[in-house]
């Protein structure tokens, strides 16, 4: 296992005799590493490829990306003909929003063979779009804040890099 395993469980498992067991436990020091990153104002790009990391390593199999609304368009569409080029599948394309449902971006996921996703696949994708939501929300509050009040959103380029290097 490593950092960034989510965890493979729906349901958080009650702790054993000997404590929590070791799938409970990477997947509690993951989301506490990944709400650390978003609590030290980390870069939003570094944050955001993090749950990224973290969700390929749970699901396998997959590439995935987190993008912003207003990112270029056009640099979209090159990733999503790349994904294609390489034989890849929309596994999930689901919108990040906050609480009061406000487009905060967009998570794409793609894998090598087309299938349904799971109950638990389902889960770790909700958690991981609520990590996102809350390090864009930090992010743009900050820089709504620093910029005195004028919006000022870093761009987070996206990058398919993760899937063709696995190849």
């Amino acid at each position: 296992m490593n950092e960034y395993d989510f965890g493979s469980d729906a349901k958080p498992e009650k702790p054993s005799q000997h404590g929590l067991d070791g799938k409970t436990q990477y997947f509690l020091r993951a989301e506490e590493q990944l709400l650390q990153s978003i609590s030290c104002r980390a870069a939003l790009p570094k944050v955001l490829n993090e749950i990224c990391c973290a969700l390929d390593f749970q699901i396998g199999n997959v590439v995935s990306l987190i993008t912003l609304p207003d990112d270029d368009p056009s640099e979209l569409a090159a990733v999503a003909m790349n994904a294609a080029h390489f034989g890849l599948y929309t596994f999930c394309s689901e919108r990040v929003a906050s609480e009061n449902d406000e487009l905060l971006g967009f998570l794409e996921m793609y894998c090598s063979v087309p299938r349904n996703l799971t109950a638990e696949e389902v889960h770790l994708i909700e958690r991981a779009k609520c990590l996102a939501a809350i390090a864009i929300k930090r992010h743009n509050e900050a820089n709504h804040q620093d910029n005195g009040g004028r919006e000022n959103r870093g761009v987070r380029k996206p990058a398919l890099e993760r899937a063709t290097s696995r190849n």
